[in-house]
């Protein structure tokens, strides 16, 4: 959510127009994130988040917009995206594929509870219950085969023991993928990127801290479902400075999902797994961003050495449910 396009004032304000929203009132670049160029929108009907994709294309788009569409129109806390007279969600501007999507309330938590990872647990398995006739395939483009290509061109950029570390992950991946065990697994759409910063919380009339929604999908696609939670777990269910994961939130996490989509025996065993998976995707793409960095204005990387510790840590102590 950089900004790599600017937008002018008029040129929103005509798509705004476009989409029935009404005259624009307000306009304002969002530095955080480093895949797409996002705006905040203010509107006569609202507020809004104006987003220009910038490496997802037209074709593979609409995955995503019809996916945020499905969810939201199921009751999943998820902004629905806006519009055109012709039914149309997926708009141009500034030469680019662009969305406009509501708003969520509130603000994000970063510094999770054990009650608010019982929140998140819940609807991430009530977005995947959901998910389960979703029509559209799209597979998760930052899965094993992107490790494949991207691992190459980061390897050179680091130190022996980090490269080792990832060749060898890499390889132990590789074998999980083409075991029984993960081709049982069940699979159908996963947000892929639940950050703490990519979940919204707003307090009710009793001043407790509720969940208002998930956003960003633009990572979204077809694949294990465990892996969601796995990605979940390293975000919300971690100490930040070590990596290590907290079992008090993770048990909360994983006992509220499985409340609503009960876990097979496959998942449970292969959780561990999956959390090193989990950390080695965002390990890659830190790695990527940071040594193969695109020209964006406020553009600032995520540190690597965060995933790195976080896998280290998954794999010196592994932990799925049964282990408490």
């Amino acid at each position: 959510m950089a900004v790599f396009t600017e937008v002018g004032f008029d040129e929103a304000a005509a798509l705004a127009h476009k989409v029935g929203l009404g005259p624009l009132k307000a306009l304002k670049p969002i530095k955080a994130g480093i895949e797409n160029t996002n705006y905040f929108l203010t509107a006569e009907r609202g507020e809004y988040v104006l987003t220009l994709f910038e490496r997802l294309s037209a074709e593979q788009l609409p995955f995503y917009l019809h996916l945020m569409k499905h969810l939201a129109g199921r009751d999943i806390l998820v902004p629905m995206p806006q519009s055109d007279a012709h039914g149309e969600i997926l708009h141009a501007l500034c030469g680019k594929p662009a969305a406009i999507v509501e708003r969520l309330r509130g603000g994000h938590v970063l510094a999770p509870s054990a009650a608010h990872c019982q929140q998140v647990g819940a609807m991430l398995a009530r977005m995947h219950e959901a998910g389960r006739d979703y029509p559209y395939h799209q597979p998760n483009l930052r899965g094993l085969a992107w490790w494949d290509e991207t691992v190459p061109q980061i390897l050179p950029f680091l130190a022996p023991p980090q490269r080792a570390l990832l060749e060898d992950e890499l390889a132990f991946q590789h074998s999980v993928s083409a075991s029984a065990s993960d081709a049982a697994l069940p699979r159908g759409p996963i947000h892929a990127d639940l950050f703490r910063d990519n979940v919204m919380f707003d307090e009710d009339a009793e001043g407790r801290s509720q969940l208002t929604g998930f956003f960003d999908f633009y990572f979204a696609g077809v694949d294990r479902l465990a892996f969601d939670i796995a990605v979940c777990l390293n975000d919300w269910c971690i100490d930040l400075a070590s990596g290590r994961l907290l079992e008090d939130r993770a048990a909360a996490f994983v006992t509220a999902y499985a409340e609503v989509r009960p876990l097979t025996g496959d998942e449970l065993r292969l959780l561990p797994a999956l959390l090193r998976a989990a950390a080695l995707r965002f390990w890659i793409s830190r790695l990527w961003d940071v040594h193969l960095p695109r020209e964006a204005s406020m553009l600032v990387p995520h540190d690597p050495t965060h995933f790195e510790r976080v896998l280290r840590e998954r794999i010196a102590t592994p932990w799925h449910p049964a282990s408490r």
